[in-house]
């Protein structure tokens, strides 16, 4: 059963699972998920813990042997299977389909961590078998939209109120690293007072620049419309020495996505079935930000954008005299809704003159 990191606590609070899988690459919310399977299992008697790290040419009938072993000071034990991003193979997803037979017959607890579980992986037989008498918990990073409130309800973890704009400033210092964020809101709730309700004034002063980004929240802030945020992406992954091919590749490909929306709209398909014919398919979760991007964007305007970014590959490359960073801005800038740092009539006339 599908159970979200923050109902957990919950869940497991009503009922501890024989098996529970925590699948993500958000590493503070995967850390807490783990945390919380742990301390349940203690409170309810399980005392012994075995811990099976996923790596190369992993034995999986370790997992079976040890799950068969018994303990000679406990009737069960917390097993926790460390898979991380190792791929399971045909050997592993044997070995956790025969696990799952065992479960009838065990009170052991068995905790997968793991990276994230695409929709394939979660309808494959071993899947189906764990899921069936467990919980998956699937880690998802924090929406932007959403940061200021997630990280209001972490401060008063650590004894602290927070206003919404104090944390919404909070969350653009550390904006994709959560683990930062919490280690800041530790820090604070060292110098303060429990219960001392920090404003946007005390962040300011308190709070270091920890904002860690990568390509794809580039591309999530300029299909949603959010200039401010694109622009202090760039400006933060050429800061962080992303090289500057990546950051053009992230654009030119969503510019490609969405002009293939507008075709398979315009031959009138449902912008369902549009995203569904994409590769990779647009899941549920995105689609909203690339209706808001077709809304914005005509096909005439995502044309004279793949021209800025035929140019700025041509710069790649030193075969164009346009200057590389101002121009990603600018491109970022313009999918966005807003206004780049070169003017527009300066890249049609660069567009145009060269070709």
């Amino acid at each position: 059963m599908k159970v979200f990191a923050d109902q957990l606590p919950a869940a497991l609070a009503k009922k501890l699972p024989r098996v529970v899988i925590v699948a993500g690459d958000e590493p503070l919310q995967h850390r807490d998920a783990c945390d919380a399977v742990r301390m349940i299992a203690r409170q309810s008697g399980i005392e012994e813990r075995e811990v099976l790290d996923v790596e190369a040419n992993f034995a999986w009938g370790r997992l079976i042997e040890v799950a068969s072993n018994l303990s000679l000071f406990a009737t069960n034990k917390l097993l926790e299977l460390r898979v991380g991003n190792h791929k399971l193979g045909q050997d592993g997803s044997k070995a956790l389909a025969q696990y799952a037979e065992t479960l009838d017959n065990s009170d052991d607890v068995l905790l997968i961590s793991m990276g994230k579980l695409d929709a394939k992986q979660q309808k494959s037989a071993w899947f189906k078998a764990l899921d069936k008498q467990g919980l998956f918990v699937p880690v998802w990073p924090v929406d932007a939209s959403r940061l200021g409130y997630w990280l209001r309800d972490r401060a008063s973890r650590h004894g602290l109120q927070i206003e919404l704009d104090a944390a919404r400033l909070l969350g653009e210092r550390t904006e994709g690293n959560l683990l930062a964020a919490d280690q800041e809101l530790q820090k604070l709730a060292l110098i303060h007072p429990q219960g001392t309700r920090l404003n946007v004034e005390s962040i300011a002063q308190g709070v270091e620049d920890s904002t860690r980004f990568d390509v794809f929240n580039l591309a999530d802030a300029c299909l949603k419309g959010e200039p401010s945020r694109a622009s202090r992406i760039v400006n933060g992954l050429k800061s962080e020495g992303v090289e500057a091919p990546i950051v053009l590749w992230a654009l030119s490909r969503e510019l490609r996505t969405l002009l293939s929306l507008h075709q398979h709209l315009d031959q009138g398909q449902s912008f369902e079935h549009a995203c569904k014919t994409q590769k990779p398919m647009i899941f549920d979760k995105r689609r909203p930000a690339y209706q808001k991007a077709i809304a914005r964007l005509p096909m005439k305007r995502l044309h004279k954008l793949l021209l800025m970014a035929q140019r700025l590959d041509l710069a790649v490359k030193g075969a164009a005299a346009v200057p590389l960073w101002p121009g990603l801005h600018d491109l970022a800038m313009t999918i966005a809704g807003g206004r780049g740092l070169l003017a527009e009539t300066a890249w049609t006339y660069r567009v145009n003159a060269h070709g």
